[in-house]
């Protein structure tokens, strides 16, 4: 947790190792050295091991070759490095497996033994690629104070003992260096792996979470332009088959009104279908209303039979943004749609009044209907996309019933 806190902190530092992978190097896992489990060698595995299994046998038949040249070296004394390099050697196949422990134990190994050099090289690489820091520094920091006591029980022949010293902390140094080396850049493969992981997470979930919102639009977007044409057909159909004694004169307006109504519904249809089969936006597909067009939006309410008085009083009303006007128009519609619903037969108010720079203010309220009033499926869910669109928009709306008993949607909208 703590790498991804750290994330957190400094978001501009996306090169900051996640936890997950800081465990994966210096903590066993299931399946690692040090779980309990026997690790799994990968064929690249087999190749590295036996490579350097390899290089520390080449050392050490170096310095076996050294030790048979070397007169003030004795017989035994050279069995004896002889053999510990053996072990040495073999022991280098558990490297993987105890890395801590296999340096620390070739410390003093390599010291009583100059066969033995090369798995105490390796063992030491090891561990600077697989375990922190601080193992290594120990381990190594120990490594290079014993060189000068090492060649002064053994002076090597071809060196000054100065010389010698150097070159054995060099070659000490050199090897840490090498493997903190590889062990960065094994994070920073595991760190760019992990990066392309979270960056394909975080696309697929920008991806859904636009696909959501896709479908909230146009579930909005189909509600509020065919909630208002079905509900005129709602009614009409209604009152046909509640009056089917009503004078011929009617029956033909609410038969006109119905066809008229089913034609504009079935268009508005078509064009969200070919909207969303062309994969282009709302306003690229076709033209969305605005503010002008409320004066035509009460019409075909006046038309269909409902009281509706529009009360506008907007300063320049040529200047209103386009997603405003069309968000007011749509808050109008909606109203007077659940107006004609849940209230027929009343007077309804719709006021539009604002500025540039004092907002937008959109009214609809009715007064209470009379009589009982069957309840309509699925209410108030045009309410909610309305609120979704103002606060969209950066504005606000409120909605219920009033102290009369009426009902009443408020909004307001920002124009800067």
């Amino acid at each position: 947790m703590k790498g991804d806190q750290t994330a957190q902190q400094f978001p501009g530092r996306r090169w900051l190792l996640p936890s997950a992978v800081l465990r994966d190097l210096d903590e066993p896992g299931p399946g690692s050295p040090r779980s309990g489990r026997r690790p799994r060698r990968t064929a690249r595995d087999w190749i590295v091991d036996f490579s350097f299994f390899l290089v520390a046998v080449f050392v050490g038949m170096l310095g076996a070759d050294s030790l048979t040249k070397d007169p003030a070296t004795s017989p035994a004394l050279a069995d004896f490095d002889q053999v510990l390099g053996a072990l040495a050697c073999a022991a280098v196949w558990l490297r993987r497996r105890w890395p801590v422990a296999l340096a620390v134990a070739m410390v003093p190994v390599g010291f009583l033994s100059s066969t033995a050099g090369g798995a105490a090289a390796v063992s030491l690489f090891t561990l600077a690629v697989h375990r922190p820091l601080r193992y290594v520094a120990w381990t190594g920091g120990i490594s290079a104070a014993l060189v000068p006591a090492y060649f002064w029980l053994r002076p090597d022949p071809e060196m000054t003992y100065p010389l010698a010293v150097v070159f054995g902390v060099l070659l000490t140094a050199l090897v840490v260096a090498w493997g903190l080396l590889a062990r960065a850049k094994r994070q920073l493969m595991l760190s760019l792996r992990d990066r392309a992981r979270r960056a394909e997470t975080e696309a697929r979930l920008r991806a859904e979470q636009a696909q959501r919102l896709a479908r909230a639009a146009i579930a909005r977007e189909m509600h509020d332009v065919l909630a208002h044409r079905l509900t005129l057909l709602s009614v009409h159909a209604g009152a046909l088959e509640f009056r089917p004694d009503a004078p011929r004169e009617e029956v033909v307006r609410a038969a006109g009104v119905i066809r008229e109504s089913a034609h504009e519904a079935l268009q508005d249809l078509r064009e969200i279908i070919g909207v969303l089969r062309a994969g282009e936006s709302d306003d690229a597909g076709r033209p969305q209303p605005t503010l002008g067009a409320l004066d035509v939006l009460v019409a075909e309410s006046r038309e269909a039979g409902m009281k509706v008085t529009l009360d506008s009083r907007v300063t320049d009303p040529g200047t209103v943004p386009a997603s405003v006007g069309r968000t007011a128009y749509r808050i109008a519609q909606e109203g007077l749609t659940n107006a004609r619903k849940h209230a027929p037969g009343t007077e309804v108010t719709v006021s539009v009044t604002g500025a540039p720079g004092e907002g937008l203010t959109v009214s609809v309220r009715n007064p209470p209907p009379e009589g009982e009033v069957p309840h309509v499926p699925g209410s108030g869910q045009g309410l909610i996309g309305l609120t979704e669109r103002a606060t969209l928009t950066g504005g606000r709306l409120e909605h219920g019933p009033e102290r009369d008993g009426g009902f009443g949607v408020r909004a307001w909208l920002p124009w800067d």
